[in-house]
């Protein structure tokens, strides 16, 4: 047996080339500076996995205090008892374990366990295919010059994305400190199904906190409008006003996206009716493991589960079901350029082909990481567990 040594996280500087608004949501900026945090979690036979995070999801008081004692001494390929472990250190950790931080621990167990027996994490949680249709997904309205400012802009951006191959694309529509409203987004729906015509799936991630009324209004014109489905008009507290929604509309509801609660809050949903297909992050909901538990109550329900979100543990758990359609390829833009790779990647690992994303074929979940640059840039490094 093989148990868990060191766990280790190292954070470097990098280049990205968008900006967060005080709201939260990503646009295009110019190229600067900021830091990114690597995960590893080593074990007794030098097997070591990976998870790339922000820093302040994995920052030292996380690690010593909760992650690495939970891991350290145990059966690294223990995936299930693990997350266990680190789960329940959340009642008495006072806000500092968050699900991402979860995340980031399982993932990496799980990159260490691929890595070490040399199979894709797609492979190993199943393997049910070995690719999948993508949508875009666009990144928020904005005020950009040619960017998303206006119908027009979605509209002819719409165009592009099919010109490029996919057939489905996702609107973030304009969202605070952006003027947005229920009229703007029916405006750019309907501008966006004319330039594409009927045969392309549409859906809609609008402004999140509608009130009933005017989630309700939205919700009837993309009835009109055929889109796929609706995400996250109101806030998502509020299961009960999801129920009211879904039961108004022909427009399938997905949620909830950024519900507290992992796989529990989502078979909160599915026994409400407040969905009509369910959603799940790996990033946000806990790791891979709440994942493939709510996209198996899904499936035990007769519903779909679309992954929220792109990357490598998102591919990972699609590859590994059948349960939901599409791969989230985004946030993009007309001035964002998704596919040139991070300078700490040495490539992408979710490159479109034919309007379809191939699952990785190397073992783990498939980052393709630059550690000599991350090793050249790197401005601090902890952990826990033997040197």
């Amino acid at each position: 047996m093989a148990v868990v040594e060191r766990v280790i996280v190292t954070v470097f500087t990098t280049v990205t080339r968008s900006v967060v608004d005080g709201h939260g949501h990503r646009h295009p900026g110019p190229p600067r500076e900021m830091r990114e945090a690597l995960l590893a979690v080593t074990d007794s036979d030098g097997a070591t996995g990976y998870c790339l995070a922000a820093p302040d999801t994995v920052r030292e008081a996380v690690i010593t205090g909760h992650i690495g004692p939970a891991l350290i001494g145990q059966d690294s390929l223990d995936r299930e008892r693990l997350w266990h472990r680190v789960a329940r250190r959340q009642r008495g950790a006072q806000g500092n374990l968050s699900d991402r931080a979860l995340s980031a621990a399982d993932q990496a167990l799980w990159d260490l366990a691929g890595r070490k027996l040399g199979l894709p994490v797609w492979k190993l949680l199943g393997g049910a295919r070995s690719e999948v249709p993508a949508y875009a997904s666009t990144m928020c309205g904005d005020d950009i010059p040619g960017g998303l400012a206006t119908p027009d802009d979605y509209a002819a951006f719409a165009k592009e994305l099919v010109s490029r191959g996919y057939r489905g694309i996702k609107l973030h529509t304009w969202m605070p400190p952006m003027p947005y409203g229920v009229d703007r987004d029916i405006e750019a729906c309907a501008a966006v199904r004319e330039a594409v015509g009927p045969d392309v799936a549409l859906m809609l991630d609008s402004n999140h906190w509608y009130s009933r009324s005017e989630a309700l209004a939205l919700g009837r014109a993309l009835d009109e409008l055929n889109f796929a489905w609706y995400e996250e008009p109101m806030e998502e507290a509020s299961v009960q006003s999801y129920r009211w929604l879904a039961d108004q509309l022909r427009t399938p509801i997905l949620g909830p996206e950024t519900s507290w609660g992992k796989h529990m809050a989502r078979a909160e949903w599915v026994a409400a009716g407040a969905c009509d297909i369910l959603r799940v992050g790996v990033v946000g909901s806990g790791g891979i493991i709440p994942a493939i538990k709510a996209v198996h109550l899904a499936e035990s329900f007769g519903m779909d589960c679309e992954i929220h979100g792109n990357g490598s543990g998102a591919l990972a758990v699609i590859g590994a079901t059948l349960c939901g359609r599409w791969y989230e390829r985004g946030l993009l833009h007309p001035h964002s350029d998704y596919d040139t790779p991070a300078p700490h990647l040495r490539s992408i690992v979710d490159p479109l082909a034919d309007g379809k994303v191939r699952m990785p074929d190397t073992p783990g979940l498939g980052d393709d990481l630059d550690m000599d640059y991350i090793a050249s840039r790197t401005v601090a490094s902890w952990g826990t567990g033997s040197q």
